[in-house]
């Protein structure tokens, strides 16, 4: 066993035990090559000289070093050190997705999918690059003090080539896939079961299944029926419940074929969690009667159908076919055998057909256009997946219209650009052509034009200034160094272009700057602190020194920029010598989950859940679509990234709104009314305050204000409005702004 201040490789220091598992020990240490904490996982000195066991361990290595995705543990290095086997991976600051269940209980259905759809992306990643991870568990998921979901120990993955895979079971046995633990075909369908049983978990709190040994565990694995949801988790929408459901269906080929598949119904069930869309793919009965299926659904090869199409009958005799089939899996149907043979046959006549028309393509000379790409790859897209539009240069309206063709959700910022016009879109966060799932947020930028202006002569003056007067201007810069005698270190001797050229937004200036003295040893330190990374590492660099980069999280000061610097400026360092500088990671973010169609309690939660707060302003409107009490919209939208803490304000359905009718005109009791005003010099302390939410009460009962509930949208200078009130005379109106009382009046009724 390691102990605390060892080193490994002559660079990584020992820290703590932080884990320990069936083949190896995790240890935190410290990189002093490159100044960073990192996690070492070291095989077992029992398992150091057996070869089986480090070839496995290398496997590891190799599988998971060629992975690079941001929901993927990283590994740095690999080694050996004195017959010790190592890895170096990734330090992540949080616990296990396994202990974060055990002190909540169980998650919310928006921080489960939310969970889930990060883990399911990491997945792809390895899927993609043709490896299974075939341990997928809580425990193999961490989530960090920043809420990242990372996936990591791929000590029992393995490369997949196209060949069949015939293993013994190796994942844990509570989230094993029923071919894991009959030791049959493993695939990517193998962790999207043990997926969906983590989902399972993480909605319920508990496992599904549970025996007094692993092998009894298995076997429910394999024969056992999974418990209902609903019977736990009351208010589950009805999209996650079919996803879980189809995720863990014992028959492998009626799983999500892709986890792409997967991930595109986890993000849907956000939006529209109590919509019904997940499909299922059925098996042509043994007995009764002919099936008649749909030409295009026999052409993709497979059947869909709802689980709402079955009673509870039928879905029972479902899972008792299937068992059955997997008690001899090796046994062959009559009619299974003549499908497959008329399928190979169709197969053939297909081939055919391709080669005859390749081999017309060559013998005429490869005239004419070939087949059109597009129209193809349009006709064969899943159905949950559009191709992204081009939108450089639209406008606004055209951007829009084309993202909601292709069922695409949108999020603008406004940037500068030299090259197109203000208004249009100059960039978009994903490639056009590109294939994504559908309901995805695609960020778009709009141009804000570009004016010139002249730019100055900076040279004589000190590069700080310089860099921040250019950051002003919204100029890049360019910097190169020069041993100067009589220029002080870190004086601009000369910049480019000179006045009177005028220069646009995003250009670039190239300064020449002194380093003082060639034959000075020693630099001096100059305080980078506030300045960006890049302008920091330049400036150091310039100066003979090394800069090492370490990162923190800081609430107040912006992402990018230096939060301290190692060595205090005005001291010496001898050139070459390193000095590290710290970097901040901007203030911890999190996604707004998905409000609609919550109680205003539940919502209140889901925010609070992630981090977030109810806002002041609760509007009430009328709907016909969404029932009374709950949520209709929410004024920051789903998915988008906030700081923590950020409030998010609701609109509640006040239900339909009642039909007018013409009745008789009846006697009713005497009625009281007047009339109060509230200008906006008297909550805004005569404009000293120029922002701000604004509540007004009525004898404590808050008003719908409209564009008056924000200080900063008012559409005239006072707020007005008539009381009636059929008794009472007199009722008490309160005015707050961000809940500071502002104005208070007894309003007499007459």
């Amino acid at each position: 066993m390691l102990r605390k201040g060892m080193f490994i490789g002559d660079r990584y220091e020992i820290l703590d035990k932080v884990g320990s598992g069936g083949m190896s020990d995790v240890y935190k240490a410290k990189c002093h090559k490159l100044n960073r904490y990192v996690a070492i996982k070291v095989l077992k000195q029992e398992f150091s000289e057996d070869r089986n066991f480090v070839s496995k361990f290398n496997v590891e290595a190799q599988s998971a070093a060629g992975l690079s995705h941001p929901n993927i543990v990283s590994i740095f290095d690999v080694g050996e050190d004195n017959g010790m086997y190592y890895i170096v991976m990734e330090f992540i600051e949080g616990i296990t997705l396994k202990r974060y269940i055990q002190k909540k209980g169980h998650l919310s259905v928006k921080e489960a999918t939310s969970i889930a759809i990060q883990v399911a992306q990491g997945i792809e990643c390895a899927h993609n690059n043709h490896i299974i991870h075939r341990d997928i568990k809580p425990q193999n998921i961490m989530i960090s003090k920043e809420g990242k979901v990372k996936v990591t120990d791929f000590g029992i993955a393995r490369a997949v080539s196209a060949n069949t895979i015939n293993s013994n079971a190796m994942g844990s046995v509570h989230y094993i896939s029923p071919e894991q633990a009959r030791g049959g075909y493993i695939d990517e369908k193998s962790d999207i079961y043990s997926l969906g049983i983590t989902i399972y978990e993480m909605l319920t709190g508990q496992m599904p299944f549970e025996g007094d040994s692993t092998v009894a565990i298995a076997l429910q694995h394999i024969q056992g029926e999974l418990p209902k949801l609903k019977s736990i988790v009351e208010d589950l929408p009805i999209s996650t419940e079919k996803i879980v459901y189809k995720c863990t269906l014992k028959k492998a080929d009626r799983r999500y074929l892709k986890i792409s598949s997967l991930i595109a119904d986890l993000k849907k069930s956000l939006i529209t969690p109590d919509e019904d869309f997940v499909q299922f793919i059925s098996t042509v009965p043994d007995d009764g009667e002919t099936v008649l299926f749909n030409p295009d659904d026999v052409k993709a090869g497979v059947v869909q159908t709802s689980i709402n199409d079955l009673d509870d009958t039928d879905e029972a005799a479902v899972t008792e076919d299937e068992d059955a089939d997997e008690d001899d899996i090796d046994a062959v149907n009559p009619k299974i055998d003549r499908i497959i043979t008329i399928g190979g046959i169709i197969a053939g006549v297909v081939f055919l057909v391709i080669v005859i028309m390749v081999v017309m393509k060559f013998v005429n000379g490869g005239e004419g256009t070939g087949p059109d790409l597009t129209t193809t790859e349009s006709e064969t897209l899943d159905e949950r997946y559009s191709y992204m539009p081009d939108l450089y240069n639209k406008s606004v309206e055209e951007a829009e219209a084309l993202l909601a063709d292709a069922s695409l959700g949108k999020k603008f910022i406004n940037v500068k650009s030299n090259d197109v016009e203000k208004g249009y879109v100059c960039d978009q966060s994903i490639t056009a052509g590109e294939v994504v799932a559908k309901y995805t947020t695609v960020t778009i930028s709009i141009s804000q034009g570009s004016d010139p202006f002249e730019v100055s002569n900076y040279a004589g003056q000190n590069l700080d200034d310089v860099l921040t007067e250019l950051e002003k201007l919204g100029l890049k810069h360019d910097i190169s160094y020069e041993t100067n005698t009589t220029a002080a270190v870190n004086t601009v001797i000369s910049s480019y272009p000179l006045p009177p050229t005028e220069v646009k937004y995003g250009d670039t200036i190239t300064l020449t700057v002194s380093k003082g003295s060639e034959y000075d040893p020693n630099a001096v330190v100059p305080s980078v602190v506030g300045a960006k990374q890049d302008e920091a590492e330049s400036k150091l660099n310039g100066l003979g020194l090394k800069v090492l980069i370490a990162t923190e999280i800081n609430e107040s000061v912006e992402k990018g920029r230096v939060i301290k610097q190692s060595v205090k400026s005005g001291e010496k360092l001898p050139k070459g010598s390193s000095i590290t500088i710290t970097v901040s990671e901007g203030p911890s973010q999190v996604k707004v989950p998905s409000l609609t169609n919550l109680t205003t309690a539940k919502a209140q939660k889901a925010l609070e859940d992630v981090g977030l707060k109810l806002g002041a302003v609760v509007k009430e409107e009328f709907s016909a679509t969404v029932a009374s009490g709950k949520v209709i919209s929410q004024s920051i939208k789903t998915d988008t990234k906030v700081d923590v803490g950020s409030s998010v304000d609701i609109v509640v359905s006040k239900g339909k709104e009642p039909e007018t009718t013409t009745t008789a005109p009846t006697t009713t009791a005497a009625k009281y009314s007047g009339t109060f005003t509230i200008s906006k010099n008297k909550i805004s302390d005569n404009g000293v305050i120029t922002q701000g939410t604004v509540v007004i009460t009525i004898d404590g009962e808050p008003q719908v204000l409209g564009a008056y509930g924000k200080l900063e949208t008012w559409p005239t200078d006072s707020f007005t409005k008539t009381v009636t009130k059929s008794e009472g005379t007199i009722c008490t109106i309160v005015a707050t702004v961000d809940g500071v009382e502002k104005f208070r009046y007894d309003l007499p009724i007459k």
